[in-house]
């Protein structure tokens, strides 16, 4: 960066749901320019960012996980700034509370107004939606927050299995999905400002990492019981100790003691899923277990699930997850150095 040019003003939000882990993680990278220069010839002379943590006043906020935070500045005192972000939250109750940050709110929509990005880390985006710049416009969350946003806020289409979304009329409003999907928000950010090559520089140093798979392969499928069907509830439950049966759609209508079409119409409208679709997702979700803790073949995991056919069962991980079931092995299973180090290796 020439010394002419004058570094982007970053303003990171401390507000009491925020997690300090993120914050302070986006806070040490996109301040180590100085420390990294002549690491890489990609890095620049100069900073390119004045990074400050800015709230609702200059006082410290005691942040979700009960640790302070000092603030740099109050954001009355800030009239222009060039990219907003707004940390990870932590919701205690699965509830975001609108209307608790007036102030930052208001000042948020303003900066916008003045050019500047929105950059959500996680489910930071609960603080950006109260200002409704992001009414309409695609978003990813934290995959675990999906239904608690949908409640509060229904005009903003929500793909939480996507790492990255950059969205808006002059693409600036950005969100990263699941918590450490930071990396891929500040690696963005050095790529977008600085360049790609200096953001690969970042990522070597800081052993950070590009969510090239997207979330998929993280999301958790619990099954969805947030309804008042009785008999499907039953159905479900029974199901998720029993999916690996042969011919279990049959298995859950017998149980059910409904008609097979009132069955399958109660069950989808229930859950949301077909009752194979369903089956098939607790399916995977005990071999991506399985696969993560057991060393057995993936055929045998295959047929402990409830496939005799490994190949169909290998296709089906794939489109459930984004990774082939040994992918997904490699990349999620226990480590070697950990687990032969564990009081029960061997």
């Amino acid at each position: 960066m020439s010394q002419n040019v004058q570094p982007l003003h970053v303003s990171i939000i401390a507000f009491p749901d925020a997690v300090i882990s993120t914050l302070t993680g986006v806070y040490d990278v996109l301040n180590s320019f100085g420390m990294l220069k002549g690491f890489d010839p990609s890095i620049p002379e100069e900073p390119p960012f004045r990074i400050e943590i800015v709230g609702a006043s200059d006082a410290p906020v005691l942040m979700a996980s009960g640790v302070p935070v000092n603030v740099h500045k109050s954001v009355e005192d800030i009239e222009k700034t060039d990219i907003i972000i707004a940390p990870s939250v932590l919701l205690e109750d699965g509830r975001w509370r609108v209307g608790r940050y007036p102030d930052l709110v208001r000042w948020i929509s303003e900066m916008h107004k003045g050019g500047a990005q929105l950059c959500s880390a996680c489910s930071g985006v609960f603080l950006f939606a109260e200002t409704g710049l992001f009414d309409g416009q695609e978003t990813t969350i934290h995959w675990g927050y999906q239904d608690p946003f949908e409640a509060e806020f229904p005009n903003i289409p929500l793909s939480p299995e996507r790492v990255l979304i950059v969205s808006g009329a002059r693409n600036e409003l950005i969100t990263s999905g699941a918590a450490m999907s930071w990396h891929d928000l500040v690696l963005y950010l050095i790529a977008l400002h600085i360049g790609a090559g200096a953001a690969q520089a970042v990522a070597r140093f800081f052993a950070l990492q590009w969510h090239h798979d997207g979330i998929t392969p993280y999301v958790v499928f619990n099954g969805g019981k947030d309804h008042e069907d009785a008999t499907i509830f039953r159905v479900q439950n029974w199901i998720a100790e029993n999916f690996a049966v042969a011919k279990p759609v049959e298995e859950m209508i017998k149980l059910s003691k409904l008609p097979t079409r009132s069955f399958k119409r109660r069950f989808k409208a229930a859950t949301g899923l077909s009752a194979l679709e369903y089956t098939q997702r607790l399916r995977v979700e005990d071999a991506k277990r399985r696969l993560e803790l057991d060393s057995r073949p993936i055929d045998e995991i295959a047929w402990r699930v409830g496939y005799e056919d490994p190949a169909f069962f290998r296709r089906l991980f794939k489109r459930s997850t984004g990774l082939s079931p040994g992918a997904y092995r490699k990349q999620f299973c226990v480590p070697a150095f950990v687990s032969e180090n564990l009081p029960n290796s061997g």
